[in-house]
């Protein structure tokens, strides 16, 4: 999967999250949305439906800003680059260059600063479903103060029955803990939930990663909602809520956050996925919770910031045997593994394994870490050791291939200091794999995600800080490339959050084309800084949440 191929998987997370309730679908990208059956003359009704999606379709590319981009503007900005720095990732290129710009103009709207591809309001037509909900509107500018937009209600107050569904459809609280359950979901995901454009690719959920993922101290059953056909009794529609405690800048607010949103795709025309958002919105309220947050490719009412993607090769020649990648012009792939050939010793003194034991020590320094950012969450050492070692995996760590445990998820480690015995530095990552389609050679392609790290060289005063803190870092995430590479993977990717702006191009983190906006429920603020800098906050700064 090449980087752009990526991305556009990431995206179609939540091509389905945002569809508005009686409105067309407007990308065309999942070939599933739409699907007009009758190969016979089309009816006035289809016609008219036709007319619909073309116009539509002029929205949207007015939305992502097509042809409005001069090629010239292009031109110039990649001579910048290259001519600036010889480190330059192999994926810059001009597409790669526009997709950047045309998402910096999407920002300018958030801001409130332009119209969407220069229309007003009534030519790019409304988002029927979002208007309807408590969320900033596209163009409304920053708030003047942080806060909700609608009170919460007594749970006397909160609409006590599910909403209807079409006739032959039921609502199903899904039990994670029962294994058949559990696999209803897997299967579901698997075959529906991200895919790339080509359909090469497919994320490749495991019964141990929807555990790890939907199960976290204190969740609620109820939050685990699906939909089934009422006479076979197959699931066929899924979204998740899983609660946590965020703190948005300086205010502190019980929050779900949201995911996993998935519908057949053969049912995406029943619209099904708005009933999903506030059947789900309804349970939340019903247990008290009025805020979420939530991630998409796509740009709905309102991001409150945007990130990137950046992809590090590990496994160049079965990353370009399944064409997740390619050889760039003027290079060989002998030496694209050259250049990206990892050490195979890790570097820094005191690296281990994170045990139960340490989980106080390395609660305390997260806390003090996360303070770095605007947006981040706040966990207990229960929590915390729920995502950091409860995917850890069975067994001896071998006993899943090569660098694994059987079952593993997630990779947790600790820098001890030796002279002290202090927790100085950790860091985590997450396995995600994905389904090679039509591949024998290549069945599955293994891909690790950054997932939370903490230094105490963070925690210094800001003038001695960002030197000392990019070095560890540097040496820090290094090693957690050094750990992935020895578990076979094949890929390491990472978003433009927390501190990984100023380390990712050192490390040889190639550029990606794909973007993950965030937004909150129910929750106003001003942007935060993800992929650019916001204000005398620097790029990434603004976010340090990461979302499944």
């Amino acid at each position: 999967m090449s980087s752009n191929q990526k991305q556009k998987a990431k995206a179609a997370e939540v091509i389905d999250t945002p569809v508005p309730e009686n409105e067309e679908i407007l990308s065309d990208s999942d070939g599933e949305q739409d699907v007009v059956e009758d190969t016979a003359a089309p009816s006035t009704s289809q016609k008219k439906k036709k007319k619909k999606k073309s116009k539509a379709n002029k929205m949207l590319n007015a939305l992502r800003g097509k042809d409005e981009i001069p090629q010239d503007l292009v031109d110039q900005v990649l001579d910048k680059v290259k001519a600036e720095g010889t480190n330059v990732p192999q994926e810059v290129n001009a597409v790669s260059v526009r997709e950047a710009l045309q998402q910096l103009k999407i920002m300018d709207v958030v801001r409130g600063k332009a119209g969407i591809g220069g229309l007003n309001k009534k030519d790019m037509g409304e988002h029927k479903f979002w208007a309807t909900q408590p969320v900033p509107q596209l163009g409304e500018g920053p708030p003047v103060d942080d806060g909700y937009i609608e009170p919460s209600q007594p749970r006397d107050k909160v609409r006590q029955e599910p909403y209807p569904l079409p006739a032959e459809f039921e609502w199903s609280t899904l039990d994670i803990n029962d294994p058949k359950q559990g696999k209803e979901v897997y299967d579901l995901l698997s075959l529906n939930y991200v895919e790339d454009d080509q359909a090469a690719f497919r994320f490749q959920y495991t019964s141990e990663f929807l555990a790890w993922a939907l199960k976290p101290p204190g969740y609620h059953k109820e939050w685990h909602v699906g939909v089934r056909v009422v006479k076979t009794q197959r699931l066929v529609a899924f979204i998740s809520g899983v609660p946590m405690t965020l703190r948005v800048r300086k205010h502190v607010i019980e929050a779900s956050e949201i995911n996993y949103l998935c519908v057949l795709k053969k049912l995406r025309s029943k619209r099904l996925a708005p009933v999903l958002i506030k059947e789900v919105t309804r349970q939340c309220h019903l247990k008290g919770v009025f805020q979420a947050i939530y991630t998409a490719g796509v740009v709905i009412p309102t991001p409150i910031s945007i990130c990137r993607y950046y992809h590090r090769s590990l496994n160049i020649p079965k990353l370009l045997d399944t064409k997740f990648c390619y050889v760039p012009r003027n290079m060989t792939m002998a030496r694209m593994v050259r250049v990206n050939k990892l050490p195979s010793a890790t570097s820094l003194p005191g690296l281990r394994e994170m045990e139960e034991k340490d989980m106080v020590a390395v609660t305390d320094l997260f806390k003090k870490y996360m303070e770095r950012f605007d947006m981040a969450p706040l966990y207990s050492v229960e929590d915390l050791q729920h995502h950091l070692l409860s995917g850890m995996g069975r067994g001896e760590m071998g006993s899943g291939g090569v660098g694994r445990r059987e079952g593993q998820v997630t990779w947790s480690y600790v820098v001890q200091d030796p002279s002290t015995g202090k927790i100085t530095d950790f860091f985590s990552f997450y396995s995600l794999p994905s389904t090679v389609i039509g591949n024998t050679t290549y069945p599955t392609l293994e891909a690790a995600y950054l997932f939370y790290y903490a230094s105490d060289a963070g925690l210094a005063s800001r003038d001695e800080q960002d030197e000392n803190l990019k070095k560890q870092l540097m040496a820090l995430i290094g090693d957690a490339l050094i750990v992935a590479n020895e578990a076979k993977f094949d890929v390491f990717n990472a978003l433009t959050l927390m501190d990984n702006v100023p380390i990712l191009q050192d490390l040889k983190f190639g550029v990606g084309d794909g973007f993950l906006n965030y937004y909150l429920y129910n929750w106003r603020t001003s942007t935060l800084a993800g992929m650019s800098s916001e204000g005398a906050i620097p790029a990434g700064k603004g976010v340090g949440v990461v979302m499944l």
